[in-house]
C-alpha cells in the first residue's frame, strides 16, 4: 500500500535518468512476459520522448524514497481523440499521457496515487473533463481506470506513437468542479 511519504511534482532535467530506467524496467519485463502494455523498446516511449516531455514541463514523478512512477499531464489530445464519441465536448479537457509505474513497485497503489493526483490537477486548473488512453492489451490498467470511474469511449485500431497495430482505448470522466 501507498504509504504517506509519496511526492508527486514536476519532473527536472535530473530526473531523466531515472525516468528512462523507469521505461527500460517496463520493456523489460514486457519482453520478459510479466507485463502487457503494448509499448516497445526503442520506439516508445524512450528517453528522447521523456525529455522533449520534461523541457515542456508537463512530465510529472512519483517519488517514494526514489522514483518509482512518472506521467506527462497536459491538455495535448492526440489525433484519434479529434473523431472520438466523447460523452462531454469542452475546450476544458485535461489528458494524462504515458503512466508508468515500475514493475518492481506494482500493484501497491503508486497508479492510483498518480490518477488521483492527476484529477486533483486538472480540477485546481478549472479542468473537468479528464481523458486518457491505454493500449487494449493493457487489461491492468483498464481495470484500475474503469474502478476509479472513467468510461471506455471507444476502441480506435492506429498506429500509435510509431507502433503499429494498436487498438487505443480512449477514456473519459467528468468531474464537476
Amino acid at each position: 500500500m501507498v504509504k504517506e511519504t509519496i511526492l508527486i511534482r514536476k519532473a527536472t532535467m535530473l530526473d531523466l535518468d531515472p525516468i528512462e530506467r523507469l521505461y527500460d524496467d517496463v520493456h523489460s519485463a514486457e519482453e520478459s512476459g510479466l507485463l502487457t502494455i503494448g509499448w516497445m523498446r526503442g520506439v516508445y516511449p524512450t528517453r528522447r520522448s521523456a525529455e522533449a516531455s520534461i523541457r515542456r514541463g508537463d512530465m510529472f514523478v512519483l517519488e517514494d524514497g526514489e522514483i518509482r512512477g512518472a506521467a506527462i499531464i497536459n491538455q495535448i489530445q492526440v489525433d484519434v481523440y479529434g473523431s472520438a464519441s466523447w460523452e462531454h465536448e469542452t475546450e476544458k479537457v485535461c489528458v494524462l499521457h504515458t503512466l508508468v509505474i515500475s514493475p518492481r513497485f506494482g500493484r501497491r497503489g503508486y497508479g492510483k496515487a498518480f490518477v488521483r493526483y492527476y484529477e486533483n490537477w486538472a480540477k485546481s486548473h478549472g479542468l473537468p473533463e479528464l481523458r486518457m488512453d491505454t493500449n487494449a492489451r493493457n487489461t491492468v490498467a483498464r481495470s484500475m481506470y474503469q474502478k476509479m470511474g472513467y468510461k471506455e469511449v471507444e476502441v480506435v485500431p492506429t498506429t500509435f506513437n510509431g507502433i503499429a497495430g494498436v487498438e487505443l482505448v480512449l477514456l473519459e470522466k467528468y468531474m464537476e468542479l
